[in-house]
């Protein structure tokens, strides 16, 4: 006999958080409001379910409450995502609760936080495993990078990866290939916007144009600071 599994989230004020959800494009299928709240969304043929948020709580993240969902092209989920939203909200709600965290190209997984704080993870399929702490098979400021990437786009976790590239530009200050101290401070930079901390870039900006350079480096520098314009562009709402 075939088995699913469903998760049950907090439903906090359910009829705002029904609505989040119909803006996403999923069908309410069931609401309850006596003698307790209790609520089911469903999309591409999986549901989630919203039962009463606990006396005492409000934000469903700090409990760690949510659920993954596996999706095939988790990119355009994203994009439609991304528009339902700005058009729900006339901006894109990238802090507090409801938002949606950003993407990039090559990236596997984006976060939605409802009203209430619920996560869900939207994870492409085929995702390949990474592991935390760097690539074994990398070494010095190489393996950094990696070790922040994944904490960036796998665990949304900007303040902790900001910290590895500050602690890793320190370490391998003399020992860093130009190039890779160059990507550090790309990524510190995009991390910085994407924070809504825009008084630290100019600062960042200066330290990376005092790199010494070669034409190839940067070359290959600019597709990493193409996602600092893309991500720009997203937050103005000008992508």
């Amino acid at each position: 006999m075939a088995a699913m599994s469903v998760p049950v989230l907090w439903g906090g004020d359910l009829p705002a958080t029904l609505d989040f959800y119909r803006t996403l494009g999923y069908e309410v299928t069931y609401e309850q409001t006596r003698p307790y709240t209790y609520g089911v969304v469903t999309r591409d043929g999986f549901d989630v379910h919203f039962g009463p948020t606990p006396d005492g709580f409000e934000d469903a993240q700090q409990a760690y409450i949510g659920c993954l969902v596996m999706v095939d092209g988790v990119e355009a989920w994203h994009k439609e995502f991304t528009a339902a939203l700005r058009a729900k909200y006339g901006r894109i709600p990238v802090r507090g609760n409801p938002r949606i965290t950003r993407f990039r190209p090559g990236q596997t997984r984006f976060t939605v936080v409802d009203p209430v704080g619920n996560a869900i993870i939207y994870i492409q399929q085929d995702e390949p495993e990474f592991e935390y702490g760097g690539s074994k098979q990398l070494e010095g400021l190489a393996k950094v990078l990696d070790n922040a990437r994944n904490l960036r786009d796998f665990k949304n976790d900007d303040e902790t990866a900001a910290r590895v590239l500050e602690t890793g530009l320190r370490r391998f200050a003399k020992l860093g290939a130009a190039l890779e101290r160059a990507r550090a401070l790309a990524m510190l930079i995009e991390i910085a916007i994407a924070r809504g901390d825009s008084a630290s870039v100019p600062a960042l900006r200066s330290r990376l144009a005092q790199l010494d350079l070669s034409s190839e480096d940067r070359d290959i520098l600019a597709a990493e600071l193409r996602m600092v314009s893309d991500l720009e562009a997203w937050l103005t709402d000008e992508a």
